[in-house]
């Protein structure tokens, strides 16, 4: 007699997400906030990506850039100055111009040199989170001799 062989039924789920509070949308405003000091100082291509329902660690990212190491510098310290209020949790590459990683918690900034934005390709990184959408001026968009010229 063959012994019976229990087969456990096994599920591949991810482990649980830290307990957050409810969406406020104070995180949104405080996002949204950051782009438009950005833009203040003549960003470019910003995106704002929403990572709530992906990552433990903020609820938005944005990616932006600049057209050289000054402006990488000031589009840096503007956000920050957007942000005098509440305490920044880290910052990486600031007055090297770039890149700059800003981190406010619920908010987490890139600033780079856009050259640099390309080759380290974040967007793609979160390509599966869907973006904010923004309204942007003319001047905040690269055209496509910069992008490929």
């Amino acid at each position: 007699m063959k012994p019976e062989i229990k087969h456990e039924e096994t599920t591949n789920k991810r482990a649980a997400k830290p307990h957050r509070a409810p969406d406020d949308g104070k995180s949104l405003v405080a996002a949204k906030r950051a782009v438009e000091a950005a833009l203040e100082k003549k960003g470019l291509e910003p995106v704002l990506i929403d990572v709530r329902d992906m990552a433990s660690y903020t609820d938005y990212i944005l990616i932006v850039s600049g057209r050289s190491d000054r402006q990488v510098q000031a589009i840096s310290e503007a956000i920050q100055k957007s942000f005098a209020k509440e305490a920044v949790i880290g910052t990486e590459g600031v007055g090297h111009g770039q890149w700059t990683l800003l981190d406010f918690g619920d908010v987490i900034a890139h600033v780079f040199y856009h050259p640099m934005r390309d080759y380290y390709d974040l967007e793609g990184l979160w390509i599966d989170a869907p973006r904010v959408p923004l309204q942007l001026p003319p001047e905040a968009r690269v055209s496509a001799e910069e992008q490929y010229g």
